[in-house]
């Protein structure tokens, strides 16, 4: 993915998230574990948001790119997050927005994954 495709996939998922009533708090946070995406509040719960904007699906789909290790380089960094943020007492979940764009620069398809989990090795 280009740097170009890549911020304007997280400026579309802000937009999409504050629509559906997310409060962004953070982006593009590093850590050398990894980087998190998007940083977010869903009513209680600290929500922690990897995009991933594919042109074509030559490659597989934007879902099937959260491999079992880059989720728990997400997992290790949304941790890190919660210790120098000191919020270990909250709910927290990983959310995936997979997002599809045509060669005109336009979303031609968004998914919104609440709760991802690791995704089975082999």
């Amino acid at each position: 993915m280009t740097d170009t495709l890549g911020r304007f996939g997280e400026a579309w998922a802000v937009g999409l998230l504050h629509r559906l009533g997310y409060e962004v708090i953070d982006r593009n946070v590093r850590f050398r574990s990894g980087e998190l995406d998007i940083v977010a509040h869903e009513g209680d719960d600290l929500v922690f948001v990897e995009v991933k904007c594919r042109r074509s699906s030559a490659y597989g789909t934007p879902e099937e790119s959260i491999s079992p290790r880059r989720y728990e380089r997400l997992a290790i960094a949304a941790s890190e997050y919660m210790t120098r943020h000191d919020l270990h007492g909250c709910n927290m979940r990983l959310d995936l927005m997979a997002l599809e764009v045509g060669a005109d620069g336009r979303v031609t398809r968004h998914n919104l994954i609440r709760g991802i989990e690791s995704p089975r090795r082999g």
